[in-house]
């Protein structure tokens, strides 16, 4: 009962902080934090062992004896394709105390940048999705309750998805996601929202833009989705509105990673962390870097 609690004040707070969207699109916003950042939250881990097989051959040998001895078979390496626990951003890496990290592995889910983006191309009429993994692993770092005090609703402070790709996907992977971004610089959303105390018909102009890219790793992007204006379609009634949200893409290799920052995060930091990231990311990266 306290999770579900809890995923209903998250709900109602991002509601307040006007994310406005459709109800689907709220939705699969609940669930992807309920995932991500839910103190509490049941951690369902799936661990994959890379297997390999070594086939040998026995040739018949005549009688007499073989002249020469039998060449032994070569063993082929094969690459890791688990991603190590060792791989991500570790809670040590940050410049406050957190509580033990909330994770996950997963098995060929979709490179998800912001679920938002794929609204904005459905009601251009756009077909889009998101590319697809061969592995991943997930996690969320909360801030450090302090001692004595009683629980309340957990802070995220940090969020990081890994995903090891095909080689035909890591090549294409960050030319993609910039082909989702054009069409999205200026978006007009309407949906239903909260609207002091009531629901209502809601627009809000939402923005994404590319502010750095290729700083670390082989490739990397910066990008900042912002909420500029927001407008009660049933009052005509407007707001200004300063939501901005920073996501840091870095790929090393066959390996891309997806980071966030909670709310006091800044660009600077989350730039920290994106070089500490792609370090981490060399050694479990194939090849290695």
């Amino acid at each position: 009962m306290r999770d579900e609690m809890r995923l209903l004040e998250r709900v109602q707070h991002d509601l307040r902080e006007v994310r406005w969207a459709a109800p689907a699109e709220l939705r699969e916003r609940a669930a992807r934090r309920r995932r991500h950042a839910m103190a509490g939250a049941a951690i369902a881990v799936l661990m994959v062992a890379a297997l390999s097989a070594v086939v040998t051959k026995r040739l018949a040998a005549p009688p007499p004896p073989p002249l020469a001895a039998p060449l032994a078979v070569p063993t082929v390496a094969v690459p890791s394709a688990e991603i190590p626990r060792e791989a991500l951003v570790q809670p040590g890496d940050l410049s406050v105390s957190t509580e033990p990290p909330l994770g996950r592995t997963g098995l060929g889910e979709p490179v998800q940048i912001d679920q938002m983006l794929l609204s904005c191309h459905r009601e251009q009429g756009r077909a889009a999705d998101w590319e697809m993994s061969r592995y991943s692993r997930s996690q969320t770092l909360l801030r450090s309750r302090v001692d004595g005090t009683e629980p309340g609703l957990a802070e995220l402070l940090f969020s990081q998805d890994v995903y090891r790709l095909t080689p035909q996907v890591a090549d294409r992977i960050v030319a993609r996601i910039d082909a989702l971004l054009t069409p999205c610089a200026s978006w007009l959303a309407r949906g239903e929202a909260l609207w002091e105390g009531d629901i209502a018909a809601m627009e809000a102009e939402h923005r994404w833009e590319v502010t750095d890219r290729d700083f670390v790793g082989d490739q990397a992007l910066m990008i900042e989705h912002s909420v500029t204006a927001v407008r009660n379609l049933e009052t005509g009634e407007s707001r200004r509105q300063d939501h901005l949200e920073r996501t840091a893409v870095v790929r090393v290799g066959d390996l891309i990673t997806v980071m966030g920052l909670g709310r006091d995060g800044t660009a600077r930091e989350l730039r920290r962390l994106a070089a500490v990231a792609a370090e981490r990311l060399c050694t479990a990266a194939n090849p290695p870097c």
